[in-house]
């Protein structure tokens, strides 16, 4: 059986789905037979289009706007998916910000957003995945290699990050006996809106040249990480996979 027949009538539910690598980590699950349920925060339009995108090429997508830090908004999401599909087998957790100053000059009021998308994010919705997600199913979240990497000007990032390293390796061993992987998947620089917003282009070059490889990554890059996570990998779990280029 090939990995897209065994993944037919599988459901997952992606945060942060109107985004760079969230969209990419659809588009991915969708090629797998997955019907996606795409959340979004502030890009309604984006994620309709991403529906529609999916729809057409023969695959089922729903959208559903939800605050991720929200757990009654989380809570309705989880239903819309379960009224839709019928069920949740995999949540991936790609929602997040990133705002970069130094340690010493950050306003406390910009960590707090990172702190509530980023690392509150992630906890709410791994907690109703905890109580949701079917047997067989996957909790896959997104940190970072910067924490790795220790960049300046991305501490406030970092620390959200390694936050959610933290809680994804004491929840995998919390679901014991389940049948329920949990891992985090750590890009390195990766070619998003989100990473490349207000950076000059020798900075980019510069960081294009950090791995071996000798370019930043893709969103698809990561979503064949989700997709390996997702379905076949069934004996990887508890896990940070970094994807990276060799990075570090």
């Amino acid at each position: 059986m090939n990995t897209q027949q065994s993944t037919q009538g599988r459901v997952a539910i992606v945060t942060g789905g109107s985004g760079g690598i969230g969209q990419a980590v659809c588009h991915r699950l969708a090629d797998e037979g997955y019907a996606l349920v795409v959340s979004y925060a502030g890009r309604a339009s984006e994620a309709e289009v991403l529906v529609k995108e999916i729809g057409d090429q023969g695959g089922r997508a729903v959208a559903v706007g939800a605050d991720v830090a929200d757990p009654a908004q989380v809570g309705v999401l989880f239903d819309a998916a379960e009224h839709s599909f019928g069920g949740i087998d995999v949540v991936v957790n790609t929602a997040g910000i990133m705002l970069l100053s130094p340690l010493a000059e950050q306003d406390l009021d910009v960590f707090d957003r990172m702190v509530r998308i980023n690392l509150r994010g992630t906890y709410v919705v791994s907690q109703e995945s905890a109580r949701r997600v079917r047997a067989g199913g996957a909790i896959i979240n997104f940190s970072s290699s910067i924490p790795k990497l220790a960049t300046p000007n991305y501490s406030g990032y970092a620390a959200t990050k390694g936050g959610v390293e933290a809680l994804t390796l004491i929840l995998a061993r919390e679901l014991r006996g389940r049948d329920i992987t949990v891992n985090a998947v750590a890009p390195g620089p990766t070619a998003t809106p989100l990473f490349l917003d207000g950076k000059p282009q020798e900075v980019i070059d510069h960081l294009a040249k950090i791995a071996p490889l000798e370019r930043l990554g893709t969103p698809q890059d990561s979503a064949e990480v989700v997709a390996f996570l997702a379905g076949p990998a069934r004996w990887v779990n508890g896990q940070v996979i970094y994807a990276n280029g060799g990075a570090i």
